[in-house]
């Protein structure tokens, strides 16, 4: 397990003063955590406007290694590196097929670029302040030796390239060595320029920048499997962009009634089918989920296909509507399957049945007790996502007090972890958490009321190919990988 602490300004600190330290800023609060399609690279975006992008170490471990923490600036920010022994998780939640025989790379990844995606801005017409967070990160197939990025805010999409360069030319004949322009007159012989080897320098730059195309904030982006196109998608509209044209998208969904005050559900994320490139779906406040194909209209206003759970009337209640609301929706690598997660559970979807879930887990279902208290804080209204693992067997989603939930499709079992600073001893294997709801509390369980609803996980990411996760609480990120060799 590693954790990459965000909040220690301008100062190295010993470890054990970096462990204890707690105060941390609004910007340094993690909004976003994507692995590329390798899973090499490992990108982060906060509140802040800023994406730190890790990279996995290279060589291959036949043993256990030292801990060690070091720690490195990134302008304003500090992130701690604590390497710990890799986790096993309980339950046979990670399912690995490798054999055992075979040498596993660690799971251990480090700082390879940071760069200042977004600045904050002010839209003078509305007057209106655009945040600088980073709402979501998707990174796009590698093509060549460099890696794209798309990082939006609220209002603004940008395709980032990460390249690196160990070259540099010398030698000009009309500039000096300090790079100014020499007096032609004064050159009496050509030189042939060279490339001399430097230091390695990771350079971010921003090749595209989306703009201006939507009223309400973005929650969400997606990448075709085209490699050409891509979607953005408000609270009302969902448009395509093509990754070459900056200045008009094409808007395919738009549920803006013409009158605001008859308004009912809005759009709460969008996702691209991964093999279909004309197929996308995206879920609603209302619980549904609505399956489009390109192929049909221009204007995808009618979906193909719509997804939905019917309520159950005995079990209605004021807060039904706030915790049907999808905050997330991801296919599964395959294809066949769509997950969702509303406030109290994750949905597995047959993109073949339409009337109920495939399978429901319950995440926190003990806190549905307490939704007035809830509602009465926000925390009614936070958004989780929810991920599948490589081979679409195990889902994995955030909960509170730093909880995150696994769910094995096959065996049918799941596990409560925690990510937390005081629990990541060297060597540790992390040990399932349950919480007790009412009754005699045993030794190893908390209790519902003990919960702190200021820490949760909100952000999660699994490796495509290797049971490695990566979990943001709060302002920390937390590495965890499947038992090494």
């Amino acid at each position: 397990m590693k954790c990459f602490s965000r909040y220690l300004p301008y100062l190295f600190r010993p470890p054990s003063t970096i462990l204890s330290s707690t105060c941390h800023t609004e910007a340094d609060i993690i909004s976003t955590v994507e692995f590329n399609s390798s899973g090499e690279l490992l990108a982060t975006g906060d509140k802040g406007g800023r994406v730190v992008v890790f990279q996995r170490e290279q060589e291959v471990s036949h043993g256990r290694g030292n801990p060690a923490a070091s720690a490195f600036r990134l302008g304003r920010e500090t992130i701690l590196f604590i390497e710990v022994t890799i986790a096993s998780c309980p339950n046979s939640c990670f399912s690995s097929g490798q054999s055992k025989s075979q040498p596993q790379r660690r799971g251990e990844y480090n700082v390879y670029s940071t760069f200042q995606s977004h600045e904050p801005e002010f839209d003078y017409l509305k007057s209106l302040e655009i945040e600088e967070k980073i709402n979501k990160i998707r990174w796009l197939p590698q093509q060549n030796a460099a890696y794209f990025l798309l990082s939006t805010n609220d209002k603004t999409v940008k395709l980032w390239k990460i390249s690196e360069r160990d070259k540099r030319p010398e030698g000009y004949n009309l500039k000096d060595e300090d790079g100014r322009i020499r007096d032609p007159s004064t050159i009496t012989s050509l030189r042939v320029p060279v490339l001399q080897p430097m230091d390695l320098m990771v350079e971010a730059t921003a090749r595209r920048v989306f703009s201006n195309a939507h009223t309400y904030h973005i929650n969400s982006i997606s990448v075709n499997s085209d490699l050409q196109t891509y979607i953005s998608t408000d609270d009302l509209r969902v448009n395509l962009w093509n990754l070459e044209i900056t200045d008009r998208s094409f808007n395919i969904v738009d549920i803006k009634p013409s009158n605001m005050e008859e308004l009912t559900e809005v759009i709460t994320s969008a996702e691209f089918h991964p093999q279909q490139c004309h197929t996308f779906a995206y879920s609603s406040s209302k619980g549904s989920i609505r399956l489009c194909d390109m192929r049909q209209t221009a204007l995808c206003d009618k979906h193909c296909k719509y997804f939905e759970e019917p309520e159950d009337p005995s079990t209605r209640s004021f807060f039904s509507e706030i915790i049907s609301s999808i905050s997330d929706v991801k296919f599964s690598h395959s294809g066949r399957y769509l997950m969702t997660r509303d406030y109290l559970t994750v949905k597995v979807w047959d993109l073949h049945m339409e009337n109920k879930p495939l399978e429901t887990y319950q995440v926190h279902d003990y806190l549905r007790g307490k939704l007035c208290s809830l509602y009465e804080n926000d925390c009614i209204f936070d958004k989780f996502e929810c991920v599948w693992n490589g081979s679409d067997s195990v889902i994995m989603t955030g909960s509170y007090n730093n909880f995150f939930r696994m769910f094995d499709r096959n065996t049918k079992r799941d596990v409560t972890l925690e990510a937390s600073r005081e629990n990541s001893k060297p060597r540790a294997i992390l040990k399932p958490r349950k919480v007790c709801v009412g009754g005699k509390r045993r030794k190893d369980e908390i209790s519902v009321d003990s919960l702190d609803f200021s820490k949760k996980i909100l952000h999660t990411t699994w490796h495509p190919q290797e049971n490695i996760i990566a979990v943001a609480a709060t302002n920390n990120l937390y590495i965890f990988q499947d038992k090494v060799n």
